[in-house]
């Protein structure tokens, strides 16, 4: 699937959507874009989705997930209220029960 960022127009909107998040995260914009996430929280898999909700757990009602940033140790993951545009993000830890899903830019 082709790296996009939910209500950008184009791929260059998408692209700057996406810096501004990862500046606002203090994440790394270099590097590989995620599409999907797969981790463990409290003893519960969770899931989630470039464009879907956040699980019911988070209490972020429909926000479609806008960015998923490797920050090293950890993933954030992003709507508008958790760390898109304000608020903290998700945090999702990174180890060996957590999965992370590629965009494929070579996709058309």
């Amino acid at each position: 699937m082709k790296f996009f960022v939910p209500a950008a127009e184009d791929s260059t909107q998408a692209e700057r959507v996406y810096q501004a998040i990862a500046k606002f995260n203090h994440a790394p914009v270099d590097g590989r874009r995620i599409r999907a996430l797969r981790w463990t929280h409290k003893g519960q898999q969770m899931t989630c989705s470039v464009g879907d909700a956040l699980p019911a757990y988070y209490g972020t009602g429909g926000e479609p997930v806008l960015a998923i940033l490797d920050c090293g140790t950890l993933y954030k993951v992003c709507t508008e209220n958790r760390g898109g545009v304000r608020g903290e993000a998700v945090f999702a830890g990174k180890g060996d029960d957590s999965h992370a899903t590629y965009f494929d830019d070579s996709d058309a």
